[in-house]
């Protein structure tokens, strides 16, 4: 079993998973929400970052000691640790951040204080629209920046392109820092297609199988053992990436060579959804 996706702490689990897991204590979980602008995940209590979770993200809390929350994040079911004040009351989101970020403003006016930054992707719970504001709890949003869950984006490429530029960021999955799978998962999530967080679960379970010689396009993904990127058309590859640490687009040529020379090795696989 995958710790990154089995929701036991080692003493405490989901209900679910009774008969499966060693656990001491099952509980049915209580929803929440993510309430800061960006919360990290940790592998442990005190461990390094696996992933971001963004505002508005729902999560399902198991246990929590110390200030610290063991939770699992409804998006892509990774678990892990999260400080407790990150989270809140649940919301029913309407709308998703599709800028890069964005601003939540303390009135619906671009020339009012800035109550906090949002980041692409983040979840927003819009009660009513004044002008080209929407409003949610903590202020208002303009209206250009966000899109209703029920009309999403479809072309997961566009969405990763208004990365171009973004920080790279081991872990990460914002618009202020982004790793290869945090892009991938970012552009696919922004369309509404649900999609594994890690390079390794995304070579795995997302998309299809090309054949050797089976031409390329606009949004197939590359991998590498512990990389991914998508192609921006048949010769061009969008990845965030720690040789130019930013999102950039190479040709995919250049990027085989110089990936094969320095980094991952040779590509273990192209898949198209």
């Amino acid at each position: 079993m995958d710790r990154r996706r089995v929701a036991f702490d080692g003493i405490v689990a989901l209900s679910s998973l009774k008969g499966a897991v060693p656990a001491t204590t099952f509980v049915e979980g209580i929803n929440k929400n993510v309430v800061l602008p960006v919360a990290d995940l940790l592998r442990s209590p005190n461990g390094g970052l696996d992933k971001n979770l963004l505002y508005g993200e729902p999560v399902t809390l198991i246990s929590r000691s110390g200030g610290m929350g063991f939770i699992q994040c409804l998006t892509d079911a990774y678990c892990g640790y999260v400080k407790i004040d990150a989270l809140g009351q649940t919301l029913e989101p309407s709308h998703r951040v599709i800028a890069r970020s964005s601003h939540v403003y303390s009135d619906a006016d671009f020339k009012s204080p800035m109550v906090m930054q949002v980041s692409f992707g983040s979840l927003l719970q819009c009660k009513e629209k004044k002008g080209r504001f929407l409003k949610i709890q903590e202020g208002w949003v303009p209206e250009e920046h966000v899109a209703n869950l029920a009309t999403s984006p479809t072309d997961p490429v566009e969405m990763a392109e208004r990365f171009i530029g973004t920080p790279y960021l081991w872990g990460g999955n914002t618009g202020f820092g982004i790793d290869c799978s945090g892009l991938i998962q970012a552009a696919h999530l922004a369309c509404g297609i649900s999609c594994p967080r890690d390079s390794d679960m995304q070579e795995a379970e997302f998309g299809t199988q090309l054949g050797n010689n089976a031409p390329l396009q606009r949004g197939d993904l590359v991998f590498w053992k512990g990389h991914v990127g998508i192609l921006q058309d048949k010769d061009t590859l969008l990845h965030a990436n720690a040789h130019h640490m930013m999102t950039a687009r190479e040709p995919l040529k250049d990027a085989i060579t110089r990936i094969g020379a320095n980094e991952f090795g040779t590509v273990t696989s192209f898949k198209r959804l």
